[in-house]
């Protein structure tokens, strides 16, 4: 039950951040920015496995409303940004459209209510940037390219993503930028269905050359992913040590066995049954009741998730993505807790009659 909830957890986590991340990133090797004038683009557009390519420019941001500010992450992107990621479909408030009469905001929910906005706001909020290859200057004129936007919605994806993340349409970012047509910070990448990523991400890198690198989900959210792994390995040694722990009720119980039997395994020795035949015995009874053990554990771990999945028993409340506990059962996970338990409670069993001196 434990695994299978942290796998519906994790599940759920990473379709967040993969409705967030597209599935290939490409960023250049040294220095921020690139132009897709300097690569093969059009090869890339059309390689095999890819469904989209989508232009990003990307850069940190100073947005003030009124009397409120934020720090964000300003990300511009084109008209193929929503087939390389779903954020169309996450819209909270609002609808996806960055350039209906004029230019507009999509704000991470965090960002947005941060700054005083909501939905009936019809105020432009200010973005400011620093400029490009000057000193700091002395007023904000000197020191920062200034732009205006309409706020026109906001998203509910994850909190790392919703207290950081404001999309824009690329046009105004790279006017912020000072960036040129067709100079962008990186390139997101749609598979098309069926296509495998790490096949795909060869022939990029392939077509691509050293001038650039290719990311996939997991090495564009490397530190998450090695967080998950980690405390997926702490779960199954504390659950290891919880198994041990309740081993000891085996134990325990096939030493008072071997104690009870006493007088008849005295009886056994007389009719000429080896001492080591009497210790198998006892082994034998004592992995059958770990395996029936760990057999209607698994059946009633089965059960619960069961039930859990299909009517949402346990309920996370009215502030979270999903309503009830996500529970995702996966095969590999009875067989590790079977082999675990069965290991343990065999080698407690040999330990036990050992010690009993049967």
């Amino acid at each position: 039950i434990v695994l299978s909830v942290y796998n519906g957890i994790g599940a759920l986590t990473q379709g967040l951040f993969n409705s967030f991340d597209p599935e290939l990133v490409v960023r250049p090797a040294k220095g921020k920015t690139f132009s897709t004038a300097d690569m093969p683009y059009r090869r890339l557009c059309g390689m095999e496995g890819v469904a989209a390519v989508s232009q990003i420019a990307e850069e940190d941001a100073w947005i003030t409303f009124r009397h409120n500010e934020a720090i964000v992450s300003l990300r511009g992107v084109d008209d193929n940004y929503p087939r390389v990621s779903g954020l169309d479909t996450l819209l909270y408030e609002g609808d996806y459209c960055l350039r209906r009469g004029g230019a507009r905001l999509l704000f991470g929910a965090e960002v947005f209510y941060n700054l005083g906005l909501s939905a009936e706001t019809q105020t432009p909020v200010a973005v400011h940037i620093p400029k490009r290859g000057t000193a700091i200057g002395m007023t904000m004129e000197e020191a920062f390219n200034t732009g205006y936007a309409l706020p026109g919605g906001n998203f509910y994806i994850q909190q790392d993503i919703d207290t950081r993340y404001v999309v824009a349409d690329i046009a105004f970012v790279r006017e912020l930028m000072d960036y040129a047509p067709g100079e962008c910070t990186s390139l997101a990448i749609a598979l098309r269905p069926g296509a495998k990523a790490a096949r795909v991400k060869d022939d990029v890198r392939e077509l691509l050359g050293d001038r650039f690198v290719v990311l996939d989900r997991f090495e564009q959210q490397p530190i998450y992913y090695k967080v998950f792994r980690s405390e997926r390995l702490g779960i199954y040694l504390i659950l290891a040590l919880i198994v041990l722990i309740s081993t000891l009720n085996l134990v325990a119980s096939l030493t008072l066995l071997v104690l009870d039997k006493r007088r008849d395994t005295a009886t056994l020795r007389s009719l000429g049954m080896l001492p080591a035949d009497i210790c198998r015995a006892f082994r034998i009874e004592g992995v059958m009741i770990a395996s029936v053990g760990v057999a209607a554990g698994l059946l009633a771990g089965f059960a619960v998730c069961f039930l859990q999945q299909q009517f949402g028993i346990v309920k996370m409340g009215d502030n979270f993505v999903v309503s009830a506990f996500p529970v995702l059962m996966r095969g590999v996970d009875f067989l590790c807790t079977f082999v675990l338990v069965m290991v343990i409670s065999t080698a407690s069993v040999f330990l036990a009659v050992r010690k009993a001196k049967c």
